[in-house]
């Protein structure tokens, strides 16, 4: 999620956020409350070669919510889809919205943002079977995402507590949904996502790779975060990774490697003990 205020600004995170070099198909997900700047904030990211920008109003942080941005916007449906209306009609590419299932309980309005946003020209619709209220606690009702399905004739894409292909097969099915999401369940496996696509394809139950791979690929992503945010700030934004990475090789974070790893402010340091863990007989029987 990129900040449109930030990423109009030039602010360093922001644009590495949204950086899609030498990725085939590069979507950029946007947030903000103001039209003019979340429609500049949508050329910017197509002129970069975005394929598609996408619309937060799920996210619940309350940082986020507290600028009436992300899922407060189900709040204000009308200025909800005034945004939208500016971003549809500032880019060429096909534009998609992210929500939640409501505010509340007693506000379970996704349907009709839903229908809104694709008499507005929103390509795809994807909801997360919580409310903004709920945060992240109990289990995603994918079935109440059903409703949006029937609301609408664009594409819906279920999201919430998707952990593996078994998890997609059950959310499309009860959701009604033409795909899933995958996004807690990937930070420190981004593996996982592929694995579960090749499933649904009907390629066989994904597998982790091994652990010499697994380490590659978690060693690489770090020194991306590094060269990408700088040390100083790579260091700190990469530990919620580290602690993915280290939690799914069998190291939770009760243990003394997950500790170790995640508090390390040495990069030479966090490559030897990454690795390390990759290489313990606990990463095999995790995996």
């Amino acid at each position: 999620m990129v900040d449109s205020a930030f990423f109009m600004a030039g602010e360093a995170a922001a644009r590495l956020k949204a950086d899609g070099a030498g990725i085939a198909c590069h979507v950029v997900q946007i947030a903000g409350c103001d039209p003019g700047r979340l429609a500049e904030a949508a050329k910017l990211a197509e002129g970069e070669g975005a394929a598609m920008v996408d619309i937060n109003m799920g996210c619940p942080a309350r940082k986020v919510v507290g600028g009436l941005a992300g899922s407060a916007l189900m709040r204000d449906l009308d200025h909800a889809v005034t945004l939208i209306r500016a971003v549809v009609g500032a880019v060429s590419v096909p534009v998609s919205l992210k929500m939640r299932l409501g505010w509340d309980d007693a506000s379970r309005n996704a349907p009709e943002l839903a229908r809104r946003a694709e008499a507005e020209g929103v390509a795809m619709v994807t909801v997360h079977g919580r409310t903004r209220c709920q945060f992240y606690k109990g289990a995603a009702d994918w079935t109440a995402i059903r409703a949006v399905v029937d609301a609408v004739a664009v594409p819906v894409v279920a999201n919430g507590d998707c952990t593996s292909a078994a998890d997609a097969r059950a959310m499309l099915a009860a959701s009604g949904a033409d795909a899933v999401m995958v996004g807690r369940a990937a930070v420190g496996r981004p593996w996982l996502v592929g694995g579960i696509g090749r499933a649904l394809d009907g390629e066989g139950e994904p597998d982790a790779p091994p652990a010499a791979a697994r380490r590659d690929a978690a060693l690489a992503h770090y020194d991306t975060l590094l060269a990408g945010f700088g040390v100083s700030h790579g260091v700190r934004h990469a530990r919620k990774h580290l602690a993915g990475y280290a939690t799914h090789a069998g190291f939770g974070p009760a243990t003394a490697a997950h500790r170790a790893l995640v508090t390390s402010d040495d990069p030479a340091d966090v490559r030897a003990r990454l690795a390390e863990i990759f290489m313990d007989t606990r990463s095999e029987l995790a995996a």
